[in-house]
C-alpha cells in the first residue's frame, strides 16, 4: 500500500463494512450514539497499530471514509468516542479496539486479559468505573477481503421440503478422525466434501446437511482456563466471518468449494446461526465490538435500568431485533451467506428471541420475520427456528409465521417416552407422528413445518439414549450439574456399555423403533450425525465444551457389524420414505376425508383392529397403536400405509382393520434384515417394535401387480 494519507476521503455510508473497489477501500460503520469514530490500521501481523484515521463523515448515523490504494488483506479495527454512562446505557471507551460487525474475515484470537473490559475489573464500582488500558494487543483484527469466487456453474439442489432429510453435524467433529481424509484437511471445511463423506450421506439418503455454528466465535475465558473449549460455537464474535479454526489454509474459498461440491452431489447446506446474542456477555462482560460501538442500540436493556442487559437468552445479553439497524445487520449477514457462500438455508438458535418486539414479547409479525419473508433472496431459502428461549412467554412451538419450519421438541420427548414404555403417552404420540396438526395446521402451513427429531447436538445421542438412565457430564467440570436431567432415556438393564447380548439386542431394537418413527412420521426428519452408526458420547448430554474424541465421530463404529447394520437400516428407511409419498404427505390429514368406502385419509386402531374409543385414548396403560394412511394415486389406485406400533414389554398380534388392503411388510424394527414379504390379516409385532406395511389396490379389489 502507498504511504498512508493524513486523512480519509469522505467515502460512502453504503455498504456497511470494508468494501474494496479495485482502487481502495470504503469503510462504513453504524453508531447512533457515538460522538466520533476512528479507523485503526495494523501491520500484517496485527501486533502494531500503524495508523489512526478519523471517520469524519457521518450520514444517517453511519460513520464512513475512503482509503485510497488500500487492498484486501489490510488489518483494521475501530475506536468509538462518546459518553461512558452505564446508567444511561452508553459504554463508549476509545481505549478499546472494536471489531467491525461486518468483518468478512478475522485475524488472530482473543487473548483474555483485563484490558478487554471497558471498566476496571477489580474496582469496587464495577462497570461504573472506567478503564484506560488499550485493548488492541488482546484483540483479533478485521481483515479487508474481496470475493471473487465463480458460482456461475453452481446449481442449488432446491430439495422440496416434503422430500427433505436433514443431517445435523459439526464441521470439525464429523471428519476429525476420518482416516480417508488427508491429515491436514481433517476437521476442516474442505473435508465436508470429501468423496467418503458425500458417498456416506448419499448412501443413507441425506438431502440436507445442517452445520453447527460456523460464524467466527469466541473461546470463552472460563472454558480455556479449565482446559476445555467452546466446541459447539454458540458464542458469535462476527456474523459475516467464517470460523478460521475450520480452515486448512486460511481462505473462505475452502468453504465455498465444499458447498459447491455438495451441491453437485445434490446435497443442500444449512447453517445453524446465532443472532440472539453475542460473545460480549452481560453488562459485566468484555467490550469487543457491539458494546463499544453502540451498546444502547445493539442490546436490549432493562427498561428504566439501562445499565443492565436483558437476558432472555441465558448468555448475559440479548440483541435488540426490534431496532431497524440491528435487523439490517442480521438480514445483511444472512444475505451475504446466501449469496457469497450459496448456503441453502438457516436454523435460528433461540428463534423466539429474534421475534421479540422490544419489551412486548414474541410476535410472529415482528420486523425480523417480515424482513425475511419479503426478502427476494432469503424468502426462497429453508428457514428453521428453534421456537423457544428463556424469556417471558418463551415457548412458542407452532406459533411462527408461514414459511418457517420449527424444531419440534414435543415429537422428541413423546417418541422417546413411548418407546421406553412410559404410560399415558398414546394420544400425544399419535398427534406427533401425524404431523402435529394441532400445532402447525394454520395459515396454510404444511406438515414439513414440524422438524421432527429424536436426538440433536444438545442432549444424548441415540446410542446413549438407550444406554443411560442418567447424564454423565463429569468431564465438563461442573459436578454433573449441567445438561438436562429429564432425558426420557432408559438403559434397559445396565448403565452404559455392556456385553450382555440380551440388553444389546433390546437397545438396538428400541433405537431402530425410534428411527422408524422418525422417518415414517409426517414432518421433516432430522437425524443427528453419527446416530446412523451408533455414535456415543458415553452419557454426556451437554458436550458443548468437549472438542475431543468424546464428541468427534468415531468412524470405526460404522465399520463394525452393529454400526454397519444400523447404517443399512437407516438407508432402508430413507428409501422407503422416498418411495411412498404417504410417509411424507405434503398436506395435513385429519381423518375427515373418505378416500374409499370405509377408508379415511388417516385412521387409528388398536391391536384388535378396532377403532380406539375415547376411553381407549385415555387408557394410560394402552401402548399399542396402528396408524393407517390412505391416498388415491393419479391412476386411481389406492395406496395404503400402516404403522403398527407396540410400546409394551410383550409381543402383540395385530389384526389389520377391515377392509384390509395392506399387502407387504417392508420394515420391522425387531428384524432389520428381513426382506419384504406378503402378509395376511394378522401380524405379530415384537415388544418395543414397529412394523411398517404398505400396499396398493385397485378400486375393484384386485392387486394392480396381478395378485388377488
Amino acid at each position: 500500500m502507498s504511504p498512508l494519507p493524513d486523512r480519509l476521503q469522505p467515502g460512502s455510508p453504503y455498504p456497511l463494512g470494508a468494501t474494496f473497489d479495485g482502487l481502495g477501500v470504503n469503510f462504513a460503520v453504524f453508531s447512533a450514539n457515538a460522538d466520533g469514530m476512528d479507523l485503526c490500521l495494523f501491520d500484517p501481523q496485527g501486533g502494531k497499530e500503524i495508523a489512526r484515521l478519523s471517520l469524519n463523515e457521518c450520514t444517517d448515523e453511519v460513520w464512513h471514509g475512503y482509503l485510497p490504494y488500500a487492498k484486501p488483506g489490510l488489518l483494521y479495527g475501530f475506536r468509538a468516542h462518546g459518553r461512558y454512562e452505564p446508567e444511561a446505557g452508553h459504554r463508549f471507551n476509545p481505549n478499546k479496539l472494536l471489531l467491525d460487525p461486518y468483518a468478512k474475515m478475522l485475524h488472530g484470537d482473543i487473548r483474555w486479559n483485563e484490558s478487554l473490559h471497558g471498566y476496571r475489573l477489580r474496582s469496587p464500582r464495577k462497570d461504573l468505573s472506567f478503564d484506560k488500558r488499550d485493548s488492541a494487543s488482546a484483540m483479533p483484527k478485521a481483515v479487508v477481503t474481496a470475493d471473487g469466487f465463480d458460482w456461475t456453474v453452481d446449481t442449488r439442489p432446491n430439495v422440496p421440503w416434503s422430500e427433505t432429510v436433514i443431517y445435523e453435524a459439526h464441521v470439525k467433529g464429523m471428519t476429525r478422525l476420518l482416516e480417508d481424509v488427508p491429515r491436514r484437511e481433517r476437521g476442516t471445511y474442505g473435508a465436508l466434501a470429501h468423496p467418503t463423506v458425500i458417498d456416506h450421506l448419499k448412501r443413507i439418503g441425506v438431502t440436507t446437511l445442517e452445520l453447527l455454528p460456523i460464524h467466527a466465535f469466541a473461546q470463552d475465558q472460563r472454558l480455556q482456563e479449565a482446559g476445555l473449549a467452546n466446541y459447539w460455537g454458540y458464542n458469535t464474535l462476527g456474523f459475516f466471518a467464517p470460523e478460521r479454526r475450520y480452515m486448512a489454509g486460511g481462505s473462505g474459498d475452502e468453504l465455498r468449494i465444499a458447498i459447491r461440491r455438495l451441491h453437485a452431489a445434490g446435497i443442500e447446506v444449512i447453517l445453524d446461526v446465532v443472532y440472539n446474542h453475542t460473545a460480549e456477555g452481560s453488562e459485566l462482560g468484555p467490550t469487543l465490538s457491539f458494546r463499544g460501538l453502540d451498546n444502547a442500540t445493539y442490546y436490549r436493556l432493562v427498561q428504566d435500568q439501562p445499565r443492565y442487559c436483558v437476558n432472555d437468552t441465558g448468555t448475559g445479553n440479548t440483541l435488540d431485533l426490534s431496532h431497524p439497524r440491528v435487523i439490517q445487520m442480521v438480514a445483511d449477514s444472512l444475505r451475504y451467506w446466501a449469496q457469497s457462500y450459496h448456503v441453502d438455508g438457516f436454523r435460528f438458535d433461540l428463534g423466539v428471541t429474534l421475534g421479540r418486539d422490544g419489551n412486548n414479547g414474541f410476535d410472529p409479525r415482528s420486523g425480523f420475520f417480515d424482513v425475511l419473508r419479503q426478502d427476494p433472496v432469503l424468502s426462497q431459502l429453508k428457514l428453521i427456528s428453534e421456537p423457544w428461549d428463556i424469556g417471558p412467554g418463551g415457548y412458542q412451538l407452532g406459533n411462527h409465521p408461514a414459511g418457517f419450519a420449527e424444531w419440534n421438541d414435543k415429537f422428541r420427548d413423546v417418541t422417546r417416552s413411548y418407546w421406553n414404555g412410559a404410560p399415558g403417552t398414546r394420544p400425544e404420540f399419535a398427534n406427533r407422528i401425524a404431523g402435529s396438526a394441532d400445532l402447525f395446521d394454520r395459515r396454510a402451513r404444511r406438515p414439513w413445518a414440524s422438524v421432527n427429531f429424536v436426538s440433536a447436538h444438545d442432549g444424548f445421542t441415540l446410542a446413549d439414549l438407550v444406554s443411560y438412565n442418567d447424564k454423565h457430564n463429569e468431564a465438563n467440570n461442573e459436578d454433573n450439574r449441567d445438561g438436562h436431567s429429564n432425558n426420557h432415556s432408559r438403559n434397559w438393564g445396565a448403565e452404559g456399555p455392556t456385553d450382555d447380548p440380551a440388553i444389546i439386542e433390546q437397545r438396538d431394537r428400541v433405537a431402530r423403533s425410534m428411527l422408524t418413527t422418525l422417518f415414517a412420521s409426517l414432518g421433516t426428519p432430522m437425524l443427528l450425525g453419527g446416530d446412523e452408526f451408533g455414535r456415543t458420547q458415553h452419557g454426556n448430554n451437554n458436550a458443548y465444551c468437549q472438542d475431543n474424541e468424546l464428541s468427534w465421530f468415531d468412524w470405526d463404529h460404522l465399520r463394525s457389524d452393529r454400526g454397519q447394520a444400523l447404517s443399512d437400516f437407516v438407508r432402508r428407511l430413507t428409501a422407503v420414505r422416498q418411495q411412498y409419498p404417504l410417509l411424507r404427505a405434503s398436506h395435513f390429514l385429519h381423518g375427515e376425508e373418505e378416500i374409499a368406502p370405509g377408508m379415511l385419509d388417516i385412521d387409528w386402531f388398536d391391536e384388535r383392529g378396532e377403532h380406539l374409543t375415547e376411553e381407549d385414548w385415555h387408557n394410560a396403560e394402552g401402548r399399542a397403536l396402528l396408524m393407517r394412511r390412505v391416498r388415491r394415486r393419479e391412476d386411481g389406485v389406492l395406496e395404503v400405509v400402516s404403522m403398527l406400533m407396540n410400546g409394551s414389554d410383550d409381543a402383540l398380534t395385530f389384526n389389520l382393520p377391515a377392509p384390509s388392503r395392506e399387502r407387504r411388510l417392508v420394515i420391522d424394527s425387531a428384524d432389520p434384515t428381513a426382506p419384504e414379504r406378503v402378509i395376511e390379516d394378522t401380524v405379530e409385532v415384537q415388544a418395543h417394535a414397529v412394523v411398517l406395511i404398505v400396499g396398493t389396490e385397485k378400486q375393484d379389489g384386485t392387486d394392480p401387480d396381478g395378485g388377488e
